[in-house]
């Protein structure tokens, strides 16, 4: 092979050589590129949960999963009979309550009034058998007829007959006057206590009725019927799905991209569109939450932030748990 061929052999080895450094940098370049930082986060619905004060059997649903609701619908009924004997035994007590009351504003029976009224007169009656006794007595004792001892069993005797007509007469006022203000006031407080009573159990019975707080949509129903629940014990989860949000993981070094009140584009895939968020809240998930650091020597750390941003307008068929993709 003569020395000219063998110089273009090289170069064109070269070349080639050349040529494929090119090509693999150029694919390299493009590969290893940064690209968009792809945010991901998902639906979110304020859900409340409607449970019960009272522990009682399910008896009937008048929902099932999936059924819209409106504010004060009645959703499921609960059987307690116990609450209901305790109903009884307050409304039994507070008939007791009202009868003594009205015992207390009617005072004393006329038959009662009349029976010390007697006795009274009787009283009086002895009394003054026995001072004039005592006069009588008195008298002789004076001629000297008498002695000093029946002088004594006579005033004795007299003294006694006038407690005796002071009692009788204390026993009629307090008949013809009845029971006294504090009795009164007593038997109606007692009235009171027990209308309380009455008001209290009938509270709980109306907590056997669960009634839908706001509007929404039944996403979860627990107990079947027939099943017992315990006090506080969820029966059922209702969505507000006209208060949809999205929530975002943002790592503090995008965060620069996320600021309070601020619109952002979010992809749905489910529904193939993109919505516009307006962001309302933005909260350091803490240190359990995933750190990023910035090289791999170290030197600092990047948290993890919680940015929030609700619907602008209702989203037609967006809901709960449906992925939202960011592209910063």
């Amino acid at each position: 092979m003569t020395e000219k061929s063998q110089r273009s052999s090289i170069l064109l080895a070269f070349l080639t050589l050349l040529t494929v450094v090119v090509i693999v940098s150029i694919i390299g370049l493009f590969s290893f590129s940064k690209g968009p930082e792809i945010i991901q986060g998902q639906a979110e619905a304020t859900e409340y949960r409607v449970s019960s004060k009272v522990p009682g059997r399910i008896l009937k649903y008048f929902v099932t999963e999936g059924d819209k609701v409106k504010a004060g619908d009645t959703l499921a009924i609960l059987e307690a009979p116990d609450v209901m004997a305790k109903l009884m035994q307050a409304q039994a007590a507070e008939q007791a309550a009202l009868a003594m009351n009205q015992k207390a504003i009617k005072g004393t029976r006329n038959e009662q009034i009349q029976a010390a009224f007697e006795i009274w007169q009787k009283a009086k009656a002895g009394l003054e058998i026995a001072e004039k006794s005592y006069k009588r007595v008195s008298n002789l004792f004076e001629q000297g007829v008498m002695s000093a001892q029946k002088k004594d069993e006579a005033k004795a005797q007299y003294e006694a007959m006038k407690a005796t007509e002071r009692a009788a007469k204390a026993q009629y006022t307090m008949a013809k006057n009845g029971a006294q203000q504090e009795d009164k006031a007593m038997a109606a407080a007692q009235v009171e206590r027990a209308k309380g009573a009455v008001a209290e159990v009938s509270s709980y019975i109306s907590e056997t009725y669960l009634i839908a707080m706001a509007d929404g949509e039944v996403t979860e129903v627990f107990p079947k019927v027939g099943e017992l629940v315990g006090t506080g014990a969820p029966i059922m989860n209702v969505a507000q799905l006209d208060k949809m949000w999205v929530s975002f993981n943002v790592r503090e070094d995008l965060l620069k991209n996320f600021t309070m009140g601020e619109e952002v584009m979010a992809y749905i895939p489910a529904l193939e569109k993109n919505i516009v968020f307006k962001i309302y809240n933005i909260k350091d998930l803490g240190n359990y939450a995933a750190w990023k650091a910035t090289k791999t020597t170290g030197q600092f750390d990047l948290k993890t932030f919680e940015v929030k941003a609700k619907t602008i307008n209702p989203v037609e068929n967006l809901r709960p748990g449906m992925s939202a993709i960011i592209e910063k």
